[in-house]
């Protein structure tokens, strides 16, 4: 079966991205792509990579009625327009924060409020290792933040199998690159600026923090750098376990929680070059690598995890998630292995 599929705000990074998936997926097919700037333009205008394609941008005011409706859409739009977003589309995925979150209370702590609460409770968590039972039939989907993401991925198995309570501290340092603030990012995020940084943009208070508090159910110390690469999110988190952790523990729980998943790799200290969860092995697919270490003298657990913002922390869980809503096979259209060796992600 053929399910037609619309990207509002297809001249984004991610609204690319997700242009180029549906490209290639063996179930959907594009019916429009919306953009008020690039409005009659052709795709391949704005997305090189997409120049065999004819379809042009057309005004996001003008929705066709599709099957799938995937926004990428600056913070703030979906909720205005999600009426007619549902009135176009009988799934609707949206890939900004607005319907991240549980409550009116958190958007008025971490955002700046909500106009549409009453859907909040309508609305599913896209991160399918994290909420797939719930996305079967979904038909408002959010998609998750990218350093939430790879947060969330890396402390999960802890929480599921019992090394952590949610007592414990825990200290996040997570390293993205120059696409993380998209298209239109300015100019902390030109070429010129971002070159050779390692630069604190988000020392405390991210917005993605309430995603993690919502959904691991605990608190975390958490910053994030901008770094020279312009593709990944890398997250090393610092766990101080109440009690003794064994290196047989950690392979448990995360085998238990991740062996059955199509898109999570365990990547511990192996041989060769990439001997933990890098950025630039996972680029261009919905991958996610997860790693730890021990280190017993500081009573301290240090788990490592990568993705590529774009893909599995953006348009990729995005694609993932309606596909398990609609019913398709999960792997559908995300097959991509990614390419080694490759420039900088």
């Amino acid at each position: 079966m053929t399910y037609s599929a619309s990207v509002v705000g297809g001249s984004g990074f991610t609204g690319g991205e997700l242009l180029r998936l549906i490209d290639g997926h063996p179930e959907f097919e594009l019916a429009q792509a919306t953009s008020r700037s690039k409005e009659n333009k052709t795709i391949g205008n704005t997305h090189p990579n997409l120049r065999h394609s004819e379809m042009r941008f057309s005004d996001p005011a003008e929705l066709e009625s599709v099957d799938v409706l995937f926004a990428a859409t600056p913070h703030g739009v979906s909720m205005e327009q999600i009426d007619e977003f549902q009135d176009a589309a009988d799934t609707v995925v949206d890939l900004s924060a607005d319907f991240r979150l549980d409550s009116e209370a958190q958007y008025d702590e971490w955002y700046d409020g909500h106009t549409r609460p009453e859907l909040l409770a309508d609305s599913e968590y896209a991160l399918p290792e994290l909420n797939r039972e719930n996305l079967e039939g979904a038909e408002l989907i959010a998609s998750g933040g990218c350093n939430a993401t790879a947060t969330i991925l890396g402390l999960l198995p802890l929480f599921e199998h019992g090394i952590l309570s949610g007592d414990e501290q825990i200290v996040v340092d997570v390293k993205v690159g120059s696409s993380e603030g998209g298209a239109g990012g300015g100019e902390a995020s030109s070429h010129p600026e971002r070159s050779g940084v390692v630069r604190p943009y988000a020392p405390t208070g991210h917005r993605h923090e309430a995603e993690i508090q919502q959904f691991l159910g605990v608190d975390v110390s958490f910053t994030v750098h901008a770094v020279d690469m312009v593709r990944g999110a890398s997250a090393t988190c610092h766990v101080f376990p109440d009690g003794p952790v064994s290196k047989g523990d950690l392979w448990g729980a995360y085998r238990g929680q991740y062996e059955d998943e199509p898109f999570v790799e365990l990547v511990s200290g192996g041989g060769g070059v990439y001997r933990y969860p890098e950025p630039k092995a996972v680029a261009g697919t919905n991958r996610a690598e997860v790693g730890f270490e021990l280190d017993p003298g500081n009573k301290r657990l240090v788990v490592f995890s990568a993705i590529d913002n774009m893909m599995k922390g953006s348009a990729g869980q995005a694609v993932h998630a309606a596909n398990i809503a609609l019913g398709i096979e999960e792997t559908a259209g995300l097959e991509f292995q990614g390419l080694h060796p490759v420039g900088a992600p």
